[in-house]
């Protein structure tokens, strides 16, 4: 576990850096892989550079005012302050996808088919860079009290809370639930499902890890029902996307009525 790779001419490459710029590659290497034959691939490579814009504005907005609103309440001035950390990868998916959600209308897209497209490419891409929260010592766990679990070096944000005592591999487990996703959503992708229907699977997949270990979580603040700010986003989106996917599914059924 490294947070700092190494120093050239006075300037540190850093591991978080280096693996999300890998997650985004990798990520935008499968929505091409995957849009090939489709009217979105020519749009995926314009497409991703404005979501990036979009989801680091979500992330940093969501960190701010839903994850650490007591602190930058009181350091007002620091919320612009993206160079000095805190981010939301829940904030960078909501931010992302309004921009893809623009970005589609400007350019005539169907959205719901092109969310079902990239969905698998967006949950590779979370999975990976959960590996950067890892090296770099954040999104950590809240203490075992027992011998297992991992203990992060000096120079962590894990570290400086907690010391050097296990914690759970919160952070761990939600990549490996992403590429449980990824692989799933892999399989049914050529499943005859109604236009929309694969991104909310993913979207509820996705939100039900999260909640669930959230609660091993010792980096956030805990709000009504004890629960943290990404546990409230887990269960907004779970609901919002079990109504749209029922209206999705009576949308399509209603379709098919008429067409029989």
């Amino acid at each position: 576990m490294r947070v700092e790779l190494f120093e050239i001419g006075g300037y540190t490459l850093r591991s978080y850096g280096v693996i999300v710029a890998l997650a985004v590659l990798l990520g935008m290497g499968v929505a091409l892989y995957l849009a090939r034959g489709t009217s979105f691939h020519k749009h995926i490579p314009n497409m991703t550079l404005y979501v990036l814009v979009g989801a680091i504005i979500g992330a940093r907005i969501w960190h701010v005012f839903f994850f650490q609103w007591p602190y930058y309440s009181k350091n007002l001035s620091q919320i612009v302050e993206i160079w000095n950390g805190g981010i939301s990868i829940q904030g960078a998916l909501i931010g992302g996808i309004i921009t893809a959600a623009v970005f589609a209308k400007i350019k005539q897209i169907p959205f719901w088919e092109l969310a079902d497209t990239l969905a698998p490419a967006i949950i590779l891409g979370q999975a990976i860079g959960r590996i950067a929260c890892f090296l770099n010592g954040d999104a950590f766990g809240s203490p075992t009290n027992s011998g297992f679990g991992i203990v992060y070096p000096a120079g962590t944000q894990a570290f400086a809370q907690y010391g050097a005592v296990p914690l759970w591999p919160a952070e761990i487990w939600e990549g490996q639930w992403d590429f449980i996703v990824f692989a799933f959503l892999i399989t049914v992708k050529h499943k005859n499902l109604p236009k929309g229907v694969l991104f909310l699977i993913y979207n509820i997949l996705y939100a039900i890890g999260r909640f669930s270990l959230e609660f091993l979580r010792g980096d956030s603040p805990r709000y009504s029902l004890n629960w943290t700010a990404g546990q409230w986003t887990s269960m907004t989106v779970i609901m919002i996307s079990f109504v749209i996917m029922l209206y999705l599914f009576m949308k399509h059924k209603g379709k098919s009525k008429l067409e029989n």
